[in-house]
């Protein structure tokens, strides 16, 4: 099983209260590679308010993600590095074939592109996108993975649908990897979802809060969707970003859960236990981790992306990555 850490990149994410910047995510990035994690990722949002979770508006700033990982292919060296997940209406997928590809050889082939349908109605609103239906964002999503496959290794690519058309298109020069860098449909996994990974991406990726019986319901959804498709369902890569806290023995981890509690906006997880948090999230000591780990593996997840706070791409407390990386991944490693 591999690892990969969700870098902190808003103004709330990383420790201490300090606002983003580059500088900060990097140092974080390296941390990740330091530490011997797969690959560090980054979501897909112009603006994302704390006041979300009962925190002040003020704090909203960040970095846009596909120019951020190109700065972030210079400042490590063997990391991967992923979306999760760009917004599909937000780029025109044209320009977004060559963004990616540009960071692909820029980072010598470490890209890993997840892209889903968007669903944060304020940022498309303030930016002038048309937010529209769901079944409208999946549709430009679904043009959008189409026209990634044509033209992400090279074209020449002709395409003509609803919302884009290309005629006789070129990528060149062509990505490092081949054919192109591995594509993530990023999604809940319902019905809709899973047709598309199945039929366009080389995995599928699903967050934050599962217990181990709603994810293998999902699972099992996207193998008949891979059936439908006419698709070998074991050639569906699966990876799992998760709420990760870690402690040494239980009363460190009670301790690191109390200090969450605190640290949340708006006491917004005063209300949960210890133990209802540990359902469905990777929360315990080691050998609880580890636990759920080995069922996931059993599911065939390949890959893990720790959110190590209860809001995604937060990182208030260090101390728990290296805790995960030290006491759970060398024997994760083997599952």
């Amino acid at each position: 099983m591999r690892f990969g850490l969700a870098l902190p990149h808003y103004d709330f994410s990383l420790p201490g209260g300090e606002r983003i910047s580059f500088d900060g995510m990097a140092r974080f990035a390296q941390m990740a590679e330091r530490l011997q994690f797969d690959s560090a990722w980054v979501s897909d949002h112009f603006f994302l308010s704390l006041a979300r979770y009962g925190g002040p508006p003020d704090l909203q700033g960040s970095l846009e993600a596909l120019t951020t990982l190109g700065g972030l292919a210079a400042a490590t060296e063997r990391l991967r590095l992923g979306t999760l997940v760009l917004a599909a209406p937000f780029r025109h997928p044209a320009v977004l074939a060559k963004a990616a590809t540009a960071v692909d050889l820029l980072s010598g082939g470490r890209l890993d592109l997840g892209i889903g349908a968007g669903w944060y109605e304020e940022e498309f609103r303030a930016f002038g996108y048309g937010f529209g239906t769901v079944g409208e964002r999946f549709a430009v999503l679904e043009e959008t993975l189409e026209v990634l496959g044509k033209l992400l290794p090279g074209g020449p690519a002709t395409f003509r649908g609803k919302h884009f058309q290309l005629r006789e298109a070129f990528n060149h020069p062509v990505p490092a990897q081949t054919p192109r860098p591995p594509i993530w449909l990023g999604a809940k996994g319902g019905d809709r979802s899973l047709r598309l990974a199945a039929l366009h991406a080389d995995g599928w990726n699903t967050v934050w809060r599962w217990t181990p019986e709603a994810y293998a319901d999902r699972v099992r959804r996207a193998r008949e969707a891979c059936d439908d498709a006419g698709r070998d369902p074991r050639s569906l890569r699966l990876s799992l970003g998760m709420y990760t806290v870690v402690g040494e023995d239980h009363d460190d981890l009670v301790a690191r859960f109390r200090s969450l509690q605190s640290w949340m906006p708006g006491g917004a997880l005063d209300r949960e236990t210890l133990e209802s948090f540990m359902t469905d999230t990777l929360t315990g000591t080691p050998d609880q981790v580890l636990e759920r780990l080995a069922r996931l593996a059993e599911l065939g997840v390949e890959e893990v992306i720790v959110a190590p706070a209860p809001i995604p791409f937060a990182l208030p407390d260090p101390s728990i990555v290296e805790v995960f990386a030290e006491a759970v991944m060398p024997k994760a490693r083997e599952l």
